[in-house]
């Protein structure tokens, strides 16, 4: 099974432009909504390069810009390793993941990208699972595949392994929290050449050399959510991973799927929990199929909020006295950014790019619900 025409669209960026993308993600505070909020204000990252120190000046502090050289040692260091590096926009770019807001402007990839535009399902769970656990973990899974759908998992123990295994043959996706030269656990490397063997893929949006951090496992367990169609918890504590990845997933738009247990057993006190606020139950694999033949289409969306390569208007400067005004609306407590703009009275325009110069300076925290804070 392959993917539509549709979701294949997209332009393929010249190795040029796709290295000035690779150096502004890398550039201190630029996270997935800054950079396109640059690209879109800029033109292209070239230019968003050069005026990244002033906006960030602005904003009240300097900020680290990734340079040319370090982004260039990373795409050789890629190349080395047989990996390589696909932009959002670009045909190859994982189908589910672009209709993202928050999806990585740039992904490291190894192995058969095809994979990715596959409808997916992700499986998540306890890593000290059960025998019964891992048993229908590796039943999902393969029937799964056989029905059609790719397997992503976070390729840690118990459970992702168990799904990894039994999707080799049929579509698997192992995503990293630490670079794809820096594999957690080491343990897995034979199961994550198995993988790219296999006609799957490995996935990152950290950079070469990224040792993985506790922080980064829920960035990881975005990706994992971005990339599926619904998301199945098999096994998993009250304080488990798991449970971040199904937040994630609800809040994506996603379908939740959980597989009861014991109430003896607290491997099972988090899949029950996710049952009684609405997770989908789950004892085969035709649960999950049934859910989410309608959601195929309908979640593949082609519509990317970039311009890279193309035109821009020039960024609304704010008035005099408008920055003080728009600063001084925030605050800790998150708001909406309309309510910004109506407060103040200044162009939206402005109020954005006030924004992005205290997103740069790492002043302002961005909300999953679109509101905004500022980082006193």
């Amino acid at each position: 099974m392959s993917g539509d025409a549709a979701s294949r669209r997209g332009v393929r960026l010249p190795d040029e432009t796709r290295l000035a993308w690779l150096q502004l993600i890398r550039s201190e505070n630029v996270g997935p909504v800054t950079f396109r909020t640059l690209i879109n204000r800029f033109g292209g990252a070239e230019a968003a390069l050069a005026a990244l120190p002033d906006l960030a000046a602005r904003g009240g502090r300097r900020v680290r810009v990734a340079s040319r050289g370090a982004a260039e040692e990373e795409l050789a260091r890629a190349t080395r390793l047989g990996a390589r590096f696909v932009c959002l926009g670009e045909p190859d770019y994982p189908a589910l993941l672009r209709s993202f807001d928050q999806a990585p402007p740039v992904l490291a990839v190894m192995g058969d990208l095809e994979t990715a535009q596959l409808p997916a399902v992700a499986m998540v769970g306890a890593r000290n699972a059960s025998l019964s656990g891992i048993k229908l973990t590796r039943t999902l899974a393969s029937e799964l595949g056989a029905a059609g759908y790719a397997v992503v998992s976070g390729l840690a123990r118990g459970i992702d392994a168990a799904a990894h295994e039994a999707a080799l043959d049929t579509g698997t996706i192992g995503v990293f929290a630490g670079g794809l030269d820096k594999p957690y656990p080491s343990e897995h490397r034979p199961l994550m050449r198995r993988i790219v063997d296999g006609g799957g893929c490995l996935v990152s949006e950290m950079p070469f050399g990224w040792e993985p951090r506790a922080i980064d496992f829920p960035r990881r367990n975005r990706l994992v959510a971005g990339l599926c169609l619904g998301l199945v918890v098999v096994e998993a504590a009250m304080r488990s991973g798991s449970l971040i990845s199904a937040r994630l997933a609800a809040e994506m738009g996603r379908l939740v799927f959980a597989v009861p247990g014991s109430p003896l057993d607290p491997r099972a006190a988090g899949t029950n929990r996710l049952l009684k606020d609405g997770a989908t139950l789950v004892t085969e694999a035709a649960d999950i199929i049934a859910a989410l033949r309608p959601l195929d289409e309908r979640m593949r969306s082609d519509d990317v909020a970039l311009e890279e390569p193309g035109g821009h208007e020039p960024p609304d400067e704010p008035a005099q006295g408008e920055r003080e005004r728009i600063v001084e609306t925030l605050g800790p407590t998150p708001i909406a950014v309309d309510d910004i703009i109506a407060h103040t009275g200044a162009r939206p325009g402005a109020v954005q790019l006030v924004l992005l110069e205290l997103d740069l300076a790492g002043r302002l925290e961005r909300h999953a619900d679109g509101k905004v804070s500022l980082l006193l």
